[in-house]
């Protein structure tokens, strides 16, 4: 995935705000406002600087490790944002981004790309059938996730129906864990599933399921540039991740925001913006299957990858991430996937649809904003 010269060369400027964000925190001693403004802005560039670096790298490595490459980093971003997250205690916000992104690649960004698609080149069609193997992939993910939230107080011993015993009842807590761990495991191994299907449907001359169709790329960087470029900006990230979750609690008690809110809505925005742009870019360009692809593709990385790697680099720290959500953040999942399912179902799109998309997730963010802690 692409962008022409100048808007990379935009988004780059950004960068601009890393040393500012430093500046500011450490020596000019800002308010956690600003030093949360400045560090989210900083973020943006350096996740689409990981993005190339990568692509550049996988262009080396060839097609199958290229690829393998691009699943494992492509949200490398928010992936660092969560683990200091994680490391602060913060495990209410981790596992309201992980909702966040999946909502804001059904949502917002399908929606984005639909309405601007549709407004731009009238009734547009993809492959139905990748398409399909997509919305499938999602609906499945959300139940996988849903399941440890609707059992989680049988296992805990607080659903009235079941009788547990009073070592059953100690044990409770290691239950809990175990169970998650045991979902994280399966969904880690449906995601390389997924990925081996992408590889093989490419050898088949298939519409990949989660990355790109095939697209000549010819290197513009050397590899030990791109390994260069690839750790600059990924320390560069540490950086700002730290210094972002650092600020989160006094930026958002002097916004008058929930932690909540900003882990839903505005911790993936920050991640994620430049893929997003692309799938919009694309779909512009009447390129619908990489559009689509981008955006279930990366819901499905987020909750077949990121969410179980979280739940294990979460072991590391005094609190453990367990994959329960609260009810509105599973009718929020429910309703975009089974929708966005619905919109790729019979391999057309238009405007109107992308608009009713956004309209949901506006609807959905509104929702969480007056939502309390």
């Amino acid at each position: 995935m692409k962008f022409n010269t100048s808007q990379l060369l935009n988004i780059q400027n950004l960068l601009i705000f890393l040393p500012i964000a430093l500046l500011g925190k450490y020596v000019l001693d800002l308010d956690d406002v600003p030093v949360f403004i400045l560090a989210a802005l900083a973020i943006i560039p350096l996740a689409k600087l990981v993005g190339e670096a990568t692509e550049e790298l996988a262009h080396y490595m060839g097609e199958t490790w290229g690829g393998l490459l691009n699943a494992t980093l492509g949200n490398a971003a928010e992936l660092i944002i969560t683990i200091f997250a994680l490391e602060a205690g913060k495990v209410e916000l981790v596992r309201a981004s992980i909702v966040g992104s999946i909502l804001g690649n059904l949502l917002l960004v399908l929606g984005l790309s639909l309405l601007v698609g549709g407004i731009k080149n009238g009734l547009q069609s993809f492959d139905r059938k990748a398409a399909s193997i997509n919305a499938t992939m999602v609906i499945l993910a959300f139940m996988a996730m849903a399941v440890p939230s609707f059992f989680d107080r049988a296992v805990i011993g607080k659903d009235p129906l079941i009788v547990h015993d009073a070592p059953a009842a100690a044990d409770a807590e290691g239950r809990e864990l175990l169970f998650t761990e045991g979902i994280a495991v399966i969904l880690i191994a449906l995601y390389a599933l997924n990925v081996l299907y992408t590889f093989a449907s490419k050898d088949k001359k298939a519409t990949p399921v989660t990355h790109e169709p095939a697209e000549v790329h010819h290197a513009r960087w050397s590899k030990r540039m791109a390994l260069i470029v690839l750790g600059l900006a990924t320390l560069g990230i540490v950086l700002m991740s730290e210094t972002l979750v650092g600020a989160v609690e006094g930026a958002t008690h002097e916004l008058g925001l929930s932690e909540f809110f900003v882990g839903i809505i505005i911790v993936p925005l920050i991640g994620n913006v430049a893929e997003h742009l692309v799938a919009v870019q694309v779909a512009f360009k009447n390129r619908m299957d990489l559009s689509l692809a981008i955006s279930f593709g990366s819901s499905l990385q987020i909750s077949l990858f990121v969410a179980p790697v979280l739940v294990f680099i979460s072991l590391l720290f005094s609190e453990n991430l367990l994959l329960v959500f609260n009810p509105y953040e599973l009718i929020s999942l429910a309703v975009a996937s089974f929708i966005a399912a619905h919109v790729a179902q019979d391999g057309e799109s238009n405007w109107l649809e992308g608009a009713m998309l956004l309209a949901l997730y506006a609807i959905i963010g509104l929702a969480f904003f007056v939502l309390p802690n």
